[in-house]
């Protein structure tokens, strides 16, 4: 990665937003963004991802979205399943904190993407507009590492929840939810009906992103102190995954005919992991798994880590696997 690709990355308003709130947790500011607050930021950009994501899908035909299609329900399956692996017998974790592991490195970071997507407008390589509703998609990862997990729980025989009622806990879930709901209004209401809403869910959305961003630099910081004994071992994962991940996925999205920056943008997502609704899936779910072994990882590790130098490393991949 280029020096100056690293400065421009570290001087953005999102990334001096979470290093600024990492060092208010570190030298014990009395900083702090109350919990219903950060929760209505939370839904507010969760709905306009999907909002956007509808917007720009509605007027794609199926034949011009097949291969990301394919891409990103490969990728639904693939990664989940091989963070469980991973996090299972190489790091030795218990089924349901490798559930966690799974839920949340194999569904996205909704701040990564906007990042990876920004990246991608400053390099000249701008995404085509129906990659939004495909991130959206890929939230589903969920779903599928909720179920692996259930599934190796009923293999040694502790049952948990009956599949279908599985199923619904997830589906219902607020990321779902939230993501699902806004793909279809903003796919179904029309141009017209979403100029009228556009002001407040696309025109403040980054301004709202840079105060959640200075509360995830404190949750990181605050995760970080109580890493505990698996700090090495996950410490390897939260850095070695997100870039196996990126790899892979840019490969498979190049090869599949998407363009330099669609490639890029997927890859990133899937080199992402997830700390907003992941975490609160797995813990309906699996209450006995320890939030402080992979929620730090996500939070603590791979998102730093894609923030200052990931976002560009998967963006070379993209270019590496477009230069074959």
């Amino acid at each position: 990665m280029e020096t100056s690709q690293l400065i421009e990355n570290l001087v953005s308003p999102i990334t001096i937003a979470f290093l600024l709130g990492m060092v208010a947790s570190l030298v014990r500011s009395d900083l702090e963004i109350p919990e219903p607050v950060i929760r209505i930021i939370a839904i507010y950009l969760l709905f306009s991802i999907g909002l956007q994501g509808g917007r720009e899908l509605a007027g794609v035909d199926l034949a011009t979205i097949a291969a990301g299609l394919g891409v990103v329900l490969a990728l639904i399956v693939a990664l989940p399943l091989i963070a469980f692996l991973v996090a299972r017998h190489v790091l030795r974790l218990s089924i349901p904190d490798a559930t966690g592991v799974a839920a949340l490195y194999g569904s996205v970071s909704s701040v990564t993407f906007l990042v990876a997507r920004t990246y991608a407008d400053t390099q000249g390589t701008p995404m085509e507009g129906y990659v939004i509703g495909l991130v959206a998609l890929l939230e589903l990862a969920i779903l599928v590492s909720l179920l692996i997990g259930r599934l190796a729980m009923s293999r040694t025989g502790e049952v948990r929840l009956p599949l279908g009622q599985l199923f619904l806990e997830t589906l219902r879930g607020r990321g779902v939810l939230l993501l699902g709901g806004g793909l279809l209004m903003g796919a179904s209401i029309g141009e017209t009906n979403f100029q009228r809403i556009e002001p407040f869910f696309v025109d403040l959305f980054r301004g709202v992103l840079v105060l959640f961003l200075l509360e995830m630099g404190m949750a990181a910081a605050r995760q970080l102190r109580s890493f505990g004994a698996v700090a090495g071992r996950m410490v390897a994962f939260g850095i070695t995954t997100p870039l196996l991940f990126g790899f892979l996925a840019t490969g498979l999205a190049t090869f599949a005919g998407l363009s330099l920056g669609s490639a890029a943008v997927i890859g990133a997502v899937a080199a992402s992991a997830s700390y907003i609704d992941a975490p609160a899936a797995v813990r309906a779910t699996f209450p006995e798994a320890n939030p402080a072994i992979w929620l730090t990882a996500s939070l603590g590790i791979t998102f730093p880590f894609m923030m200052l130098a990931g976002v560009p490393l998967v963006y070379q991949f993209a270019q590496f696997w477009g230069g074959l």
